[in-house]
């Protein structure tokens, strides 16, 4: 197939002259034809296109030309203002930001410990019901009344630990907003100051003396496990922490949403059922285990800063294998409980094979933990979180 080349001249000045091509005499010899295997019939069918139809050739190029200024002037017309894009680039600013603000509270309060804390506070509620037609309306807006409070005292919790660790953290947890700069000291403060406020200003207007008085006491205790001040920072007394921790989630907390819900919702007069008997018994294990298991990955920065735990005293394996004990014993009183219990079969089914189903994935994922490595450690205690909330459900079913 024959290929031409149109290679400018002074002969064909007039192609870039525009409309200026009237009178003009266009010359063949301008215009150099290169063929590949092409034949002279080609040549002389281009001389005669463009000696029998000048007129269309010149208007052709002229058109082409006209386009292509028009299509420049139409790129030029339609650039966007700048007003319209720094609108849009702000918002998109102001959202990016939230976004950003969102995932760094998110990560202040600590995930597992407020999902965790929220199922306990449902679990030891729902040991009040005995009966089915128990079930109502007034018993879901008791189980917001208790969770709602209880989580802004979490948030203090974990909040005041996080501003008086500030340096440890630095060390053991660099990936915390304070510790990692997202939050300033003072918004850290702030929110730890507000969520007491509302915390108790909320069980106020609720006016449920048993949830006034647990946030009253657990606050009191957390603020003396954290802060450091004379007599106080109790956390770096190994003995002290873990009993403040198991009193806390063994007797305080249950004892207090236990008693909310029989006595303050169902107005009934106060008697334990077994399943609340069963769900302390249960924690009176898994809490310690909990409370040995958070200082595991936490042994290095604990050590520089005088921080005496139960991990850097006696070592990261005995620890991790005292709480894999406990842990352990926590499943197997459930799986007792649940077999020996007056529920139907069907109850004692579940209740039982979950236990062992949880207890078989805790003694599985021992063979993968480096308890010398905080990562595979701290992954190791968020396990032990999820399987603790896994056992919140099957704990109110145990009659």
């Amino acid at each position: 197939m024959a290929m031409a080349h149109l290679i400018s001249s002074p002969n064909i000045s007039s192609f870039s002259n525009g409309p200026n091509l009237r009178g003009k005499k266009l010359s063949f010899n301008s215009i150099y034809c290169e063929s590949y295997g092409g034949s002279k019939a080609s040549k002389h069918n281009i001389k005669a296109q463009i000696q029998y139809n000048p007129l269309r050739f010149q208007l052709s190029s002229f058109n082409h030309h006209y386009k292509s200024i028009q299509h420049c002037a139409v790129k030029a017309v339609t650039v966007p203002s700048t007003e319209s894009e720094s609108e849009a680039s702000n918002s998109n600013n102001i959202v990016d930001s939230v976004k950003n603000l969102i995932a760094v509270l998110y990560q202040f309060i600590y995930p597992y410990a407020l999902y965790g804390q929220a199922t306990a506070t449902i679990a030891a509620s729902l040991t009040a019901v005995e009966k089915l037609s128990d079930i109502s309306p007034l018993v879901f807006i008791g189980l917001l009344q208790a969770v709602l409070p209880h989580s802004f005292m979490v948030l203090y919790a974990n909040g005041v630990n996080q501003v008086f660790d500030f340096e440890i953290d630095k060390i053991n947890k660099p990936y915390l907003p304070l510790a990692a700069g997202k939050l300033s000291f003072r918004t850290c403060a702030f929110i730890v100051a507000l969520s007491a406020i509302l915390g108790l200003g909320f069980n106020l207007m609720i006016g449920s003396p048993p949830l006034i008085w647990n946030f009253v006491l657990c606050v009191a205790l957390w603020t003396c496990y954290s802060v450091n001040l004379p007599f106080l920072r109790w956390k770096q007394y190994p003995v002290m922490a873990s009993l403040l921790i198991f009193v806390c989630g063994t007797f305080i907390n249950p004892i207090a949403y236990f008693l909310h819900m029989q006595t303050f919702v169902l107005k009934r007069p106060l008697v334990f059922t077994r399943s609340f008997i069963v769900f302390l018994l249960f924690m009176s294990f898994y809490s310690p285990g909990i409370a040995l298991a958070k200082d595991i990955p936490d042994v290095e920065g604990d050590i520089k800063h005088g921080v005496d735990s139960f991990a850097a005293r006696l070592g990261h394996k005995n620890v991790f294998w005292i709480c894999v004990f406990l842990f352990e014993m926590a499943f197997g009183v459930a799986f007792v409980a649940g077999a020996s219990s007056s529920s139907p079969f069907w109850i004692k089914i579940v209740t039982c094979l979950g236990n062992v189903v949880l207890g078989s994935i805790l003694w599985y994922q021992t063979k993968y933990v480096d308890v010398t490595n905080p990562a595979s450690t701290r992954s190791f205690y968020s396990l032990n979180w999820k399987l603790m909330m896994a056992s919140y459900v099957l704990l109110p079913l145990i009659r």
